[in-house]
Protein backbone atom coordinates (compact mmCIF):
# COMPACT_ATOMS: atom_id res chain seq x y z
CA UNK A 1 0.00 0.00 0.00
CA UNK A 2 2.90 2.32 0.83
CA UNK A 3 4.41 1.55 -2.58
CA UNK A 4 1.10 2.31 -4.25
CA UNK A 5 0.85 5.63 -2.39
CA UNK A 6 4.40 6.52 -3.41
CA UNK A 7 3.61 5.74 -7.04
CA UNK A 8 0.49 7.90 -6.96
CA UNK A 9 2.37 10.82 -5.40
CA UNK A 10 5.20 10.46 -7.92
CA UNK A 11 2.79 10.34 -10.84
CA UNK A 12 0.90 13.35 -9.48
CA UNK A 13 4.09 15.39 -9.13
CA UNK A 14 5.22 14.43 -12.62
CA UNK A 15 1.78 15.30 -13.99
CA UNK A 16 1.83 18.72 -12.33
CA UNK A 17 5.33 19.44 -13.68
CA UNK A 18 4.31 18.43 -17.21
CA UNK A 19 1.16 20.57 -16.97
CA UNK A 20 3.23 23.57 -15.83
CA UNK A 21 5.68 22.99 -18.66
CA UNK A 22 2.90 23.12 -21.25
CA UNK A 23 1.08 25.97 -19.49
CA UNK A 24 4.09 28.27 -19.21
CA UNK A 25 4.09 29.48 -22.87
CA UNK A 26 0.44 30.49 -22.47
CA UNK A 27 1.25 32.25 -19.20
CA UNK A 28 4.19 34.02 -20.88
CA UNK A 29 1.93 35.14 -23.74
CA UNK A 30 -0.75 36.50 -21.42
CA UNK A 31 1.60 38.33 -19.05
CA UNK A 32 3.57 39.84 -21.93
CA UNK A 33 0.34 41.14 -23.44
CA UNK A 34 -0.19 43.17 -20.24
CA UNK A 35 3.29 44.72 -20.18
CA UNK A 36 4.43 48.08 -21.46
CA UNK A 37 6.96 48.20 -24.34
CA UNK A 38 9.73 48.99 -21.86
CA UNK A 39 8.95 45.92 -19.75
CA UNK A 40 8.67 43.68 -22.82
CA UNK A 41 12.13 44.68 -24.08
CA UNK A 42 13.72 44.64 -20.64
CA UNK A 43 16.54 42.06 -20.28
CA UNK A 44 15.08 41.11 -16.91
CA UNK A 45 11.93 39.01 -17.13
CA UNK A 46 9.31 39.57 -14.45
CA UNK A 47 6.76 36.84 -13.81
CA UNK A 48 4.16 39.54 -13.19
CA UNK A 49 3.89 42.90 -14.99
CA UNK A 50 4.76 45.75 -12.64
CA UNK A 51 2.35 48.13 -14.37
CA UNK A 52 -0.32 46.13 -16.18
CA UNK A 53 -1.88 47.86 -19.17
CA UNK A 54 -4.61 47.02 -21.69
CA UNK A 55 -3.06 49.26 -24.34
CA UNK A 56 -1.80 46.25 -26.29
CA UNK A 57 -5.31 44.79 -26.46
CA UNK A 58 -6.75 48.14 -27.53
CA UNK A 59 -4.10 48.39 -30.24
CA UNK A 60 -4.80 44.86 -31.47
CA UNK A 61 -8.59 45.13 -31.50
CA UNK A 62 -8.56 48.51 -33.26
CA UNK A 63 -6.04 47.40 -35.88
CA UNK A 64 -7.62 47.77 -39.35
CA UNK A 65 -9.30 44.63 -40.64
CA UNK A 66 -9.56 42.69 -37.38
CA UNK A 67 -13.32 42.04 -37.64
CA UNK A 68 -12.99 41.10 -41.32
CA UNK A 69 -10.15 38.68 -40.65
CA UNK A 70 -12.03 37.16 -37.72
CA UNK A 71 -15.17 36.58 -39.79
CA UNK A 72 -13.11 35.09 -42.63
CA UNK A 73 -11.41 32.66 -40.26
CA UNK A 74 -14.71 31.61 -38.71
CA UNK A 75 -16.36 31.10 -42.10
CA UNK A 76 -13.63 28.95 -43.65
CA UNK A 77 -12.85 27.00 -40.46
CA UNK A 78 -16.40 26.18 -39.39
CA UNK A 79 -17.43 25.54 -43.00
CA UNK A 80 -14.53 23.15 -43.57
CA UNK A 81 -15.14 21.30 -40.29
CA UNK A 82 -18.87 20.92 -40.96
CA UNK A 83 -18.31 19.74 -44.55
CA UNK A 84 -15.61 17.29 -43.45
CA UNK A 85 -17.89 15.84 -40.75
CA UNK A 86 -20.81 15.35 -43.15
CA UNK A 87 -18.72 13.75 -45.89
CA UNK A 88 -16.63 11.86 -43.34
CA UNK A 89 -19.69 10.23 -41.77
CA UNK A 90 -21.08 9.27 -45.19
CA UNK A 91 -17.73 7.72 -46.12
CA UNK A 92 -17.05 6.05 -42.77
CA UNK A 93 -20.43 4.28 -42.55
CA UNK A 94 -19.94 1.92 -45.52
CA UNK A 95 -16.27 1.39 -44.61
CA UNK A 96 -17.20 0.27 -41.11
CA UNK A 97 -20.47 -1.54 -41.75
CA UNK A 98 -20.06 -3.20 -45.16
CA UNK A 99 -17.54 -5.58 -46.68
CA UNK A 100 -16.83 -4.91 -50.36
CA UNK A 101 -13.99 -5.39 -52.80
CA UNK A 102 -11.33 -2.70 -52.55
CA UNK A 103 -12.31 -1.70 -49.01
CA UNK A 104 -8.89 -2.38 -47.48
CA UNK A 105 -7.16 -0.65 -50.37
CA UNK A 106 -9.35 2.42 -49.88
CA UNK A 107 -8.53 2.50 -46.17
CA UNK A 108 -4.85 2.29 -47.05
CA UNK A 109 -5.22 5.23 -49.45
CA UNK A 110 -6.84 7.27 -46.66
CA UNK A 111 -3.92 6.46 -44.37
CA UNK A 112 -1.39 7.40 -47.08
CA UNK A 113 -3.24 10.67 -47.70
CA UNK A 114 -2.77 11.57 -44.03
CA UNK A 115 0.95 10.93 -44.29
CA UNK A 116 1.41 13.29 -47.24
CA UNK A 117 2.95 16.61 -46.09
CA UNK A 118 0.96 19.74 -46.86
CA UNK A 119 3.97 21.26 -48.59
CA UNK A 120 3.74 18.48 -51.21
CA UNK A 121 0.09 19.40 -51.90
CA UNK A 122 0.65 23.13 -52.05
CA UNK A 123 1.55 23.54 -55.73
CA UNK A 124 -1.10 21.10 -57.09
CA UNK A 125 -3.80 22.78 -55.03
CA UNK A 126 -2.66 26.23 -56.13
CA UNK A 127 -2.74 25.24 -59.81
CA UNK A 128 -6.14 23.59 -59.39
CA UNK A 129 -7.66 26.64 -57.72
CA UNK A 130 -6.10 28.90 -60.36
CA UNK A 131 -7.59 26.84 -63.20
CA UNK A 132 -10.99 26.86 -61.49
CA UNK A 133 -10.82 30.62 -60.99
CA UNK A 134 -11.17 30.30 -57.22
CA UNK A 135 -7.95 31.98 -56.13
CA UNK A 136 -8.41 34.91 -53.78
CA UNK A 137 -11.86 33.71 -52.74
CA UNK A 138 -13.00 32.24 -49.44
CA UNK A 139 -14.45 29.09 -51.10
CA UNK A 140 -10.97 28.14 -52.31
CA UNK A 141 -9.57 28.27 -48.79
CA UNK A 142 -12.59 26.41 -47.44
CA UNK A 143 -12.08 23.66 -50.04
CA UNK A 144 -8.38 23.39 -49.16
CA UNK A 145 -9.09 23.03 -45.44
CA UNK A 146 -11.87 20.55 -46.21
CA UNK A 147 -9.57 18.45 -48.41
CA UNK A 148 -6.73 18.42 -45.90
CA UNK A 149 -8.95 17.47 -42.94
CA UNK A 150 -11.14 14.91 -44.73
CA UNK A 151 -8.73 11.90 -44.63
CA UNK A 152 -8.20 12.35 -40.90
CA UNK A 153 -11.94 12.75 -40.35
CA UNK A 154 -12.82 9.61 -42.31
CA UNK A 155 -10.15 7.54 -40.58
CA UNK A 156 -11.16 8.67 -37.10
CA UNK A 157 -14.91 8.22 -37.67
CA UNK A 158 -14.28 4.81 -39.21
CA UNK A 159 -12.62 3.73 -35.98
CA UNK A 160 -15.40 5.14 -33.83
CA UNK A 161 -18.21 3.58 -35.90
CA UNK A 162 -16.36 0.28 -36.06
CA UNK A 163 -16.17 0.30 -32.26
CA UNK A 164 -19.94 0.61 -31.82
CA UNK A 165 -21.53 -2.87 -31.68
CA UNK A 166 -23.59 -3.58 -34.78
CA UNK A 167 -25.90 -5.65 -32.59
CA UNK A 168 -27.45 -2.40 -31.37
CA UNK A 169 -28.53 -1.47 -34.89
CA UNK A 170 -29.81 -5.01 -35.55
CA UNK A 171 -31.91 -4.84 -32.37
CA UNK A 172 -33.39 -1.55 -33.54
CA UNK A 173 -34.17 -3.01 -36.95
CA UNK A 174 -35.89 -5.99 -35.31
CA UNK A 175 -38.04 -3.48 -33.42
CA UNK A 176 -39.15 -1.95 -36.73
CA UNK A 177 -36.51 0.64 -37.64
CA UNK A 178 -35.07 0.81 -41.13
CA UNK A 179 -31.30 0.56 -41.57
CA UNK A 180 -31.05 4.35 -41.89
CA UNK A 181 -33.40 4.85 -38.96
CA UNK A 182 -31.38 2.47 -36.79
CA UNK A 183 -28.21 4.35 -37.55
CA UNK A 184 -29.86 7.73 -36.89
CA UNK A 185 -31.56 6.67 -33.66
CA UNK A 186 -28.93 4.37 -32.16
CA UNK A 187 -25.47 4.74 -33.67
CA UNK A 188 -25.42 8.46 -34.37
CA UNK A 189 -26.05 9.50 -30.74
CA UNK A 190 -23.29 7.11 -29.63
CA UNK A 191 -21.04 8.62 -32.29
CA UNK A 192 -21.24 12.03 -30.59
CA UNK A 193 -17.86 11.78 -28.79
CA UNK A 194 -16.21 10.72 -32.06
CA UNK A 195 -17.72 13.63 -33.95
CA UNK A 196 -16.61 16.05 -31.25
CA UNK A 197 -13.08 14.67 -31.05
CA UNK A 198 -12.67 14.80 -34.82
CA UNK A 199 -14.13 18.28 -35.08
CA UNK A 200 -11.75 19.61 -32.38
CA UNK A 201 -8.66 18.39 -34.21
CA UNK A 202 -9.98 19.60 -37.58
CA UNK A 203 -10.92 22.98 -36.11
CA UNK A 204 -7.49 23.53 -34.55
CA UNK A 205 -5.72 22.51 -37.78
CA UNK A 206 -7.78 24.84 -39.97
CA UNK A 207 -7.83 27.69 -37.44
CA UNK A 208 -4.04 27.79 -37.14
CA UNK A 209 -3.22 27.31 -40.84
CA UNK A 210 -1.07 30.12 -42.25
CA UNK A 211 0.66 29.25 -45.54
CA UNK A 212 -2.39 28.54 -47.71
CA UNK A 213 -4.19 31.59 -46.34
CA UNK A 214 -1.18 33.78 -47.08
CA UNK A 215 -0.67 32.65 -50.69
CA UNK A 216 -4.23 31.94 -51.80
CA UNK A 217 -5.67 35.14 -50.29
CA UNK A 218 -3.62 38.01 -51.73
CA UNK A 219 -6.27 40.67 -51.09
CA UNK A 220 -6.14 41.79 -47.47
CA UNK A 221 -9.95 41.80 -46.99
CA UNK A 222 -9.94 38.09 -47.86
CA UNK A 223 -7.20 37.04 -45.42
CA UNK A 224 -7.55 35.25 -42.09
CA UNK A 225 -6.41 35.81 -38.52
CA UNK A 226 -3.07 33.94 -38.77
CA UNK A 227 -2.06 36.31 -41.58
CA UNK A 228 -3.33 39.23 -39.52
CA UNK A 229 -0.97 38.23 -36.71
CA UNK A 230 2.01 38.60 -39.04
CA UNK A 231 1.11 42.25 -39.64
CA UNK A 232 2.48 43.15 -36.18
CA UNK A 233 5.98 42.49 -37.53
CA UNK A 234 7.49 45.00 -39.95
CA UNK A 235 10.88 45.36 -41.59
CA UNK A 236 11.94 47.83 -38.90
CA UNK A 237 10.36 46.64 -35.65
CA UNK A 238 8.23 44.02 -33.93
CA UNK A 239 5.33 44.95 -31.70
CA UNK A 240 5.78 42.12 -29.22
CA UNK A 241 3.12 43.38 -26.85
CA UNK A 242 0.65 43.71 -29.70
CA UNK A 243 1.49 40.23 -31.00
CA UNK A 244 0.93 38.69 -27.58
CA UNK A 245 -2.34 40.55 -27.06
CA UNK A 246 -3.50 39.58 -30.55
CA UNK A 247 -2.52 35.96 -29.84
CA UNK A 248 -4.66 35.97 -26.69
CA UNK A 249 -7.61 37.31 -28.69
CA UNK A 250 -6.85 34.81 -31.44
CA UNK A 251 -7.02 31.90 -28.99
CA UNK A 252 -10.41 32.88 -27.55
CA UNK A 253 -12.64 31.42 -30.35
CA UNK A 254 -10.79 28.10 -30.20
CA UNK A 255 -11.13 28.09 -26.41
CA UNK A 256 -14.86 28.82 -26.63
CA UNK A 257 -15.30 26.03 -29.19
CA UNK A 258 -13.47 23.60 -26.91
CA UNK A 259 -15.53 24.61 -23.85
CA UNK A 260 -18.74 24.02 -25.80
CA UNK A 261 -17.79 20.49 -26.85
CA UNK A 262 -15.56 19.39 -23.97
CA UNK A 263 -18.30 17.44 -22.18
CA UNK A 264 -18.77 15.22 -25.22
CA UNK A 265 -15.02 15.05 -25.72
CA UNK A 266 -14.43 13.23 -22.43
CA UNK A 267 -17.59 11.11 -22.35
CA UNK A 268 -17.41 7.40 -23.02
CA UNK A 269 -18.15 6.17 -26.53
CA UNK A 270 -20.74 3.53 -25.66
CA UNK A 271 -21.25 4.24 -21.96
CA UNK A 272 -24.63 2.93 -20.91
CA UNK A 273 -25.48 1.66 -24.39
CA UNK A 274 -26.27 -1.88 -23.28
CA UNK A 275 -27.83 -1.11 -19.87
CA UNK A 276 -31.31 -2.39 -19.23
Amino acid sequence: MRKSLTQRVTLSVVGVLVALLFFFPTYWMFTTSLKTPGEVLSPKYDLFPTSATLANFASALTKPGFVTYLSNSLIVTLGAVLAALVVGVLAAIPLARFRFRGRKGFLLLILVAQLAPLSALFIPMYLLMRDLGLLNTLPSLLLVYFATSLPFTVWMLYGFINGIPYDLEEAAMIDGCSRAGAFRRVTLPLLGPGLVTTSVFSFITAWNEFLFALVFMQDKPKQTLPVWLSSFKTAFSVDWGGIMAASVVYAIPALIFFLIVQRKLVSGLTAGAVKG
